[in-house]
């Protein structure tokens, strides 16, 4: 006990020596024990440089109205909006200064009076150490406590990393990391410790953190000007849970500027500081509370009845002197007590120091405390309409390394960087999607949950086809992240636009919108649009695929068209009606592998950020799960000449003082991935989907702007339009986000829910086409456009497989017929149809193997009649007539053989009849 007290005395005659020094540096210190105290003094750490304020990042996007920046919303740590020096009001440094530290602009950097009161009230006892710090010992104290906060995280990491480690070194068994939770948690005690490790150590630890603070202190006012600190403390300080700085403050508890705060604001403010979260003026039943914890305004009695004696003691004078009422007495105390009483204390600390007059100190004291409390816009939830396009835009700031190396350098740069970051978004369309997804997409259906099929879902996404500048994301749910509406199916925090990477989203199976890549590959492959190929529906056995080896269709299974058996017809056709078959029967004469790898060069991946599959039939078809992102990356790619640009979100980052900061803008490129010719031919086959009679004609707006496109659909659950114009290309999906409910048997408001996409997308692309224009797409390769045929080989002779083999590898389907009389030996192939040549791509070709029992008939015409009938028989017919007679005075009287039937040359059966016609000089 002695040795505590004798240890509290030394430091305190420490800090009493140095309080000295520097508040009156005329006198001169000698002795030893001066001289060992500014020893001891001098060897604590003097420099303390002012880290940089956790300030909030903001997001922007341009009014289309004047080009003026709207604020969308801000993400922060602390929500704070640094001032310089003239945007405070004057009377809020008066209210600060005079509670706070009224000799500031006197002493050195620490209060004499004030520390000494302190030291006398530790040395006492008591615990907790006492006040009396000046504002630039307040201002390390803060300084100390953020950079104690900006490394809560690491460190409590670090922490439970350590102790990790030590548990598995003395078990011997491999370390287990933390949780998230416990780095939550963790995180949680450190950020406390901060505050109580800054402001309530006692005894010696007390004292010493008393020294350090007034070294630190003592070198900043030798560093900064008395402004700056003054200024730096209003800027750093908090004033109530994630309210910081005096401009903060200002806006959420008043609603208005630090410029423009009047004398009984200001006078809360300053009384607030001294303890945040007591006197904070936003809790929603005042600042006093019961015993249960259950904040009230006023007793039942109209009076307040829970003050502490002397805590409203300005009140009570102007009172009991008869200067106010007893009602301006309760409505001035009425709600936040304990704040009031606070602000009383600075309004007689301004009195006292005839900053204000004794009318603007009653005129003060009688006023409520009136806050107006304006919640800060912050979080992806703050942003309204683009909420989803605002969680599009956090993710990609926390996933990509511009904004990080590590993920936690990533998050305290979105919470505590001060970026103000300038997004591609444009209202005009954004406005238009938001209105569409409102008007024909409804936050869940009735019956897709609670059936247990499904959750309906529907999302939109427009690109800017030359630079990849992402305009609008759209959804049909509310936006929250609130874990208690998890199960709710009208809310969701997922980006349905987005793949997981950027939205928590898996994406959804492409339809035929898939088909593209096909189309793409056909016509790099050097085919064309107009070749004929057989389009009927059948039983494709084999796809080659030079990555993963061939598919082969083992169970003979038979894809279905969306309507009809499919046709003989050309690409051009089979990309207008989105015909299964025809595309199959493109991909047959492909390389699987190659479709793959067009659709990985124009930027599509499965939504979990693998490449797609293209690994059997059906993919051919769109069973790999995309994102409408990457879908309409992709057509927008074939709208702007086969030049693909990677999706960016953010056009602009500048830092807190407004200097551009290029490096945290994520690098985008634009590639040229397919040949202009190829993106043209294309761009001309797609345009048919989009035009009377195509597919996706009705999801066509008809402003008079050249649009391309593709319609998909996945079973009964999945829809979409993806369509573009040469500026600007919309995907808009609907259908389910989990599960497989059937949107074809449902209907909203009328229309069959999987029509609602064409409803969609036509208003949006509309908004599009009216902001951006555009323009008639490059002609197409005439050479793809050529009607071609193809060699049909000839195959008589042949057996029945080696001709079947012949013709298939060819690219002709293969029909046997019955076995027909042919000299040919039995199972030879006696006859084609059609013959060889110069054919149509895709036609069936039908062969005929010989039965074994066919004989030629030979040619016995102009011989004599009878030599005839024996040369026939020889041949080996049995059965040879006479036929008919004609009459030639030039013909002898036995007769001349003139024809047989079946002609000469015919193929027949040895038993069939042959009749040999001849003529006669008379005929009987």
């Amino acid at each position: 006990m002695a040795g505590g007290l004798l240890g509290l005395v030394g430091l305190s005659a420490v800090a009493g020596l140095l309080i000295t020094a520097t508040v009156t540096p005329a006198i001169a210190l000698s002795g030893a024990a001066a001289s060992s105290a500014i020893t001891m003094f001098d060897n604590l750490p003097s420099v303390l440089d002012i880290d940089k304020l956790m300030l909030p990042t903001t997001l922007y996007a341009k009014n289309p109205n004047d080009g003026t920046d709207i604020e969308i919303t801000s993400f922060y740590d602390q929500n704070r909006s640094p001032v310089v020096f003239d945007q405070v009001a004057p009377v809020m440094y008066d209210s600060i200064l005079s509670s706070e530290d009224p000799r500031f602009y006197q002493h050195g950097g620490v209060d004499l009076i004030g520390t000494s009161r302190a030291l006398l009230q530790n040395l006492r006892g008591g615990g907790e150490t006492q006040g009396g710090s000046s504002i630039s010992q307040q201002y390390v104290k803060n300084i100390l406590i953020q950079r104690c906060e900006a490394n809560a995280n690491t460190d409590a990491q670090k922490e439970l990393n350590d102790a990790a480690e030590k548990v598995a070194a003395d078990s011997g068994q491999p370390v287990v990391a933390p949780t998230a939770d416990e780095v939550i948690a963790k995180t949680d005690e450190v950020l406390a410790s901060c505050w109580s490790e800054a402001t309530t150590a006692s005894g010696n630890d007390g004292i010493e953190r008393k020294l350090q603070e007034m070294r630190y202190a003592i070198a900043l006012e030798q560093k900064y000007s008395k402004n700056d600190i003054l200024l730096g403390y209003l800027n750093i300080a908090n004033f109530g849970g994630r309210t910081y700085g005096i401009d903060a403050a200002a806006h959420y508890y008043f609603n208005t500027s630090a410029a423009s705060l009047t004398l009984g604001q200001a006078a809360t403010l300053a009384g607030i500081v001294q303890n945040p979260n007591t006197y904070r003026i936003d809790q929603p039943e005042g600042s006093i509370y019961d015993e249960d914890g259950i904040g009230y305004n006023k007793a039942p009695d109209g009076l307040i009845d829970d003050v502490r004696p002397g805590q409203l003691a300005a009140l009570d004078t102007l009172l009991n002197a008869g200067t106010i009422t007893q009602e301006q007495y309760v409505a001035a105390a009425d709600g936040y007590t304990s704040t009031k009483g606070r602000q009383l204390y600075v309004l007689s600390r301004l009195l006292d120091d005839g900053k204000i007059t004794e009318e603007q100190y009653t005129a003060a004291v009688i006023e409520p405390i009136s806050p107006v409390i304006t919640a800060p816009t912050t979080g992806c939830a703050a942003a309204g309409g683009v909420a989803y396009f605002c969680q599009y835009v956090k993710n990609t700031i926390l996933s990509d390394p511009a904004f990080g190396e590590t993920s936690d350098d990533r998050y305290r740069t979105l919470q505590r960087g001060g970026l103000n970051i300038y997004t591609t978004l444009d209202y005009r369309i954004q406005w238009q999607a938001d209105a569409a997804m409102a008007e024909w997409a409804p936050t869940s259906v009735e019956g897709m949950v609670d059936g247990n099929t499904g959750k309906f879902g529907a999302a939109s996404v427009s690109i800017e086809a030359a630079t990849g500048r992402v305009l609008s994301i759209a959804q049909n749910t509310k936006f929250s992240e609130d874990a208690a509406l998890s199960g709710d199916p009208n809310y969701s925090s997922l980006v349905y636009a987005a793949d997981q990477k950027f939205g928590n989203s898996g994406g959804f199976e492409a339809g035929s919108t898939f088909k593209l890549f096909t189309l793409v590959d056909w016509l790099e492959k050097g085919h064309s649009v107009n070749e004929t190929i057989n389009g009927v529906n059948r039983v494709f056995k084999r796809m080659t695929n030079s990555c993963t080896g061939d598919w082969v269709n083992v169970e003979n299974t038979k894809v279905g068209n969306f309507s009809g058996n499919g046709y003989v017809g050309t690409p051009m056709q089979f990309t207008r009606d989105s015909l299964n078959s025809g595309f199959f029967a493109m991909a047959e004469k492909l390389d699987l592998c190659d479709i793959q790898k067009v659709a990985t060069k124009m930027g599509v991946t499965r939504g979990d950020g693998s490449p797609v599959s293209m690994d059997n039939q059906f993919s051919v078809i769109g069973s790999n799960n995309v994102s409408p992102m990457a879908m309409a990356g992709a057509y927008a790619t074939v709208a702007n000449n086969g030049i693909y640009c990677t999706p960016k979100s953010i056009d602009r980052v500048t830092d807190s003082d407004g200097v551009d900061r290029p490096e945290y803008i994520p690098v985008t490129t634009c590639n040229q991935v397919i040949e202009p010719n190829i993106a043209a031919t294309a761009a001309y086959a797609l345009q048919g989907v989009m035009n009377s009679g195509g597919t996706g004609s009705a999801g066509n707006p008809y402003d008079g702007t050249p649009l391309l496109g593709k319609t998909g659909t996945h079973e009964a659950k999945q829809t979409w339009l993806i369509e573009s114009s040469t500026k600007v290309a919309t995907a808009a999906w609907v259908g389910n986000s989990i599960g497989e409910g059937d949107i074809f048997n449902r209907y909203y408001d009328g229309t069959q829910m999987s029509q609602l996409r064409y409803e969609i997308a036509s208003r949006i692309q509309a908004a599009a086409d009216a902001a951006y224009g555009g323009d008639d797409f490059a002609q197409p390769d005439s050479s793809l456009l050529t009607r071609r045929l193809t060699n049909l080989p000839n195959v008589l002779g042949m057996g029945i497989d080696q001709a079947t083999s012949t013709l298939e590898n060819a690219g002709f389907d293969v029909a046997v017929g019955e076995a027909i009389d042919s000299p040919e030996a039995e199972g030879l192939i006696a006859a084609q149809d059609p013959g060889a040549g110069q054919v149509a791509g895709g036609t069936t070709v039908t062969i005929r193997p010989s039965n074994g029992q066919g004989t030629t008939v030979p040619d016995i015409s102009t011989k004599p009649l009878a030599q005839a009938l024996n040369d026939l028989r020889g041949a080996g017919f049995g059965n040879v007539q006479q036929g008919t007679c004609t009459v030639d005075p030039a013909a002898t009287a036995q007769g001349v053989a003139t024809s047989t039937s079946p002609g000469a040359g015919s193929a027949v059966n040895r038993n069939a009849a042959i009749t040999v016609n001849y003529s006669r000089d008379k005929c009987p």
